[in-house]
């Protein structure tokens, strides 16, 4: 009888962490959430459309990103004069680098498509996780240039595994860590988020963003809000 209870017992203690973690997870993402803007104003972001540049070996790469709420997203990259971009919408994607000697666009792979279909969620993938199907977790706190950051980690309902790492300070995204698979290896990608600015409509974006496979730090310099897209651009010229 005393076994049963002492194992009773190590029980509830073990439902009362696991309880209070949770608690911890929830409290960190809404904290998250209200300081990129609010819950209600994320919900109500539609489509958005950021410009900057890349200074890569003195160059200027001119960027813009033209993204529409889990539909599509286009990257136009512009150097020495050429246009090269990128499309993925939810179950096609392309890209076009005339300036690596393409011709044509090309199909991005079916299995890249699938895994990457949550990254068109514009509004946040910790936004509703439970309702949206994805996995999140909080393995706690990792050190990121100095700051002890929450370490929360998202499985997201098409499988894209990525790792937030969000400042107490602010309960900004500082870092993510995405996983990706290329030619049957599985390889981390490290983004670095700063320079987080409030828009006059409220809305709160990183203006300065390294890592992710780019040449170099893209700093933003407009980003455009619920802006009317044209659909037709999320489908290769040639």
């Amino acid at each position: 009888m005393k076994k049963l209870k002492t194992s009773l017992l190590a029980l509830l203690a073990l439902v009362s962490v696991l309880s209070a973690k949770s608690q911890t997870l929830d409290e960190i993402i809404a904290k998250n959430i209200e300081a990129m803007g609010g819950k209600e104003k994320l919900l109500a972001l539609k489509s958005v459309t950021m410009e900057g540049a890349i200074n890569f070996n003195g160059q200027s790469i001119a960027v813009k990103t033209s993204q529409v709420n889990n539909k599509a997203q286009r990257i136009d990259i512009m150097l020495n004069g050429i246009a090269n971009y990128i499309i993925q919408t939810k179950d096609s994607g392309w890209t076009f680098f005339p300036i690596q000697g393409q011709t044509k666009a090309e199909a991005t792979p079916p299995a890249v498509i699938k895994e990457n279909a949550d990254a068109l969620d514009l509004q946040s993938v910790l936004l509703n996780y439970k309702e949206k199907g994805h996995t999140v977790e909080l393995v706690g706190k990792d050190d990121v240039d100095g700051t002890e950051c929450f370490k929360i980690k998202v499985v997201t309902k098409s499988g894209m595994q990525q790792t937030f790492f969000i400042d107490p300070s602010n309960y900004y995204i500082i870092k993510t860590v995405t996983k990706t698979k290329a030619n049957g290896q599985e390889t981390e990608v490290p983004s670095m988020l700063s320079n987080y600015k409030k828009m006059d409509n409220g809305y709160v974006f990183p203006f300065s963003i390294s890592g992710g496979g780019l040449p170099g730090e893209l700093k933003l310099t407009k980003i455009d809000v619920n802006p009317a897209i044209d659909e037709s651009i999320f489908k290769p010229a040639n």
